[in-house]
């Protein structure tokens, strides 16, 4: 399994697999994204935030990161930490736990970049992905209700959320 920064050609990919994980996940009643916004799906693979971890050619997820987030940080927002946004899985390839590979990767970027944490958010009311991600050693340090703004991709505007951070060593 690797993992490498996606490229124009995957958008649609990407934005596909956006589509078929929220399908199953209305389909068995967990909270999902209304919609996803394509235009910030490119605008991090031109910015090089895009990554997807392939086995083969197989695609089995994806994630973004971001080295600055006030607008969900605030103040907490120091420049010193990698932040975690929009992980997912391909279904066929759930269980595997690809959030360790995920991790992995954002422990070598916060190293090369010399941060102090690695930060992720998710909704406030999803107790069991924030039990989840607190099994890797995730602290929630607060929560924070995202704000109506186009500087946020549409999913992501109006929604209450948990700070989850993970100090590294």
């Amino acid at each position: 399994m690797k993992i490498i920064q996606a490229t124009r050609r995957d958008v649609d990919i990407i934005y596909n697999l956006f589509q078929e994980v929220i399908a199953m996940q209305e389909g068995n009643d967990y909270k999902v994204w209304k919609e996803i916004d394509k235009s910030w799906i490119e605008r991090d693979i031109e910015n090089k935030l895009q990554y997807k971890m392939l086995q083969g050619t197989q695609l089995l997820g994806i994630f973004s990161v971001q080295y600055s987030d006030p607008l969900i940080w605030g103040n907490r927002d120091q420049n010193n930490a990698v932040y975690l946004h929009r992980i997912l899985a391909n279904p066929v390839f759930r269980g595997q736990r690809l959030f360790e590979k995920v991790l992995s990767k954002a422990r070598r970027l916060a190293r090369q970049r010399n941060l102090e944490f690695i930060r992720m958010d998710t909704w406030s009311d999803n107790t069991k992905l924030i039990g989840y991600y607190q099994s890797f050693g995730f602290k929630i340090t607060g929560h924070h209700i995202t704000a109506d703004t186009a500087a946020l991709p549409v999913q992501n505007r109006n929604l209450s959320v948990v700070l989850l951070e993970m100090k590294l060593v």
